[in-house]
């Protein structure tokens, strides 16, 4: 996998000329999106006075309609943006990688990865499958949600998780199943009370405790087999996850499971959806797509220098 830098510098030199001429129609597509908001917003606010009894109705029209006729503008633009964009800053990542942008990661491998509860609706883009020195890995964007009832009955949807979800061939077989999740018992209600709390989660594994403790500060591990974890985190690993986390200031869950390794950051957005309201000209989201990978590639060549720990069964 091409460094940090290279594609870098591949994003200057290939794709910011083309970001330009895409930030003019961004501009233009931002002017028409406010004038048609204002225009419907004027129309609705006609229908309202007309039918005066009916305002909740109208302003839930009003939004939906809105919806759906801001979607059917920036359709056309965001497919020239990923065709042009993200294509080519995957095919920089590894030329032999395949990309499609309307397709994610399978819900069996985001369920079996033990991460998150199972979800009741799975969505996602921007779908990637290949090889990356010698691994076998795909990963998408993706949007988990929950269905839930308020008290007063009425059905909302809850957000399970969004951000990039990878998954990483091992080649090799765990024996147990590991999970590492960010720390929120003990950040949220202190040390005691936050082990009690992890200690009795009784919809995880048995607690693992490691001797980093600031991996400790912000990750809480669980586990069917104690000795394999510790084998997987070692401390090398435990520090670039900690060194990542502390960098990106993203939420990392992780999981060793069978022959896969699993990884979702956080990213609380569609991570390469072109922004309408803001410049397309900032290269932040674009490498922190790229350090992400890194991360995951190092994560298993990490393991992948062990590997006599584990057989392929």
């Amino acid at each position: 996998m091409k460094s940090v830098s290279e594609l870098t510098d591949f994003y200057y030199k290939n794709l910011f000329p083309t970001l330009q001429e895409l930030e003019n129609d961004r501009k233009n597509l931002k002017q028409k999106i406010i004038f048609t908001a204002f225009a419907l917003m004027a129309l609705f606010a006609l229908i309202a006075y007309i039918l005066e009894n009916f305002y909740e109705f109208i302003i839930f029209a009003y939004i939906a309609f809105g919806a759906v006729i801001y979607k059917f503008l920036i359709h056309d633009y965001t497919h020239e943006f990923k065709i042009k964009v993200i294509k080519p800053l995957v095919h920089a990542i590894d030329d032999t990688l395949l990309y499609s942008s309307k397709t994610h990661v399978s819900d069996y491998f985001f369920e079996h990865s033990e991460l998150f509860s199972k979800p009741d609706k799975l969505s996602g883009n921007d779908y990637v499958k290949g090889q990356i020195d010698g691994i076998n890995i795909q990963f998408s964007d993706i949007h988990a949600q929950k269905r839930e009832r308020s008290s007063k009955g009425k059905e909302h949807w809850s957000t399970i998780f969004q951000g990039l979800f990878i998954v990483a061939d091992f080649n090799k077989n765990f024996y147990g199943q590991t999970v590492v999740l960010p720390d929120t018992a003990q950040s949220s209600f202190g040390t005691i009370i936050g082990h009690w709390m992890q200690s009795n989660n009784l919809a995880r594994n048995e607690l693992v405790k490691m001797d980093d403790p600031e991996f400790e500060k912000e990750f809480v591990v669980y586990s069917t087999n104690q000795i394999e974890a510790r084998y997987i985190l070692s401390n090398s690993l435990m520090k670039k996850l900690l060194a990542f986390k502390q960098k990106s200031n993203h939420k990392i869950h992780i999981s060793f499971i069978g022959s896969h390794i699993y990884m979702a950051i956080s990213y609380k957005k569609d991570l390469f959806e072109p922004s309408i309201f803001h410049s397309l000209l900032d290269y932040k989201i674009a490498m922190e797509y790229v350090k992400t990978l890194h991360l995951a590639i190092s994560v298993v060549e990490e393991l992948k220098l062990n590997q006599k720990l584990w057989s392929k069964r």
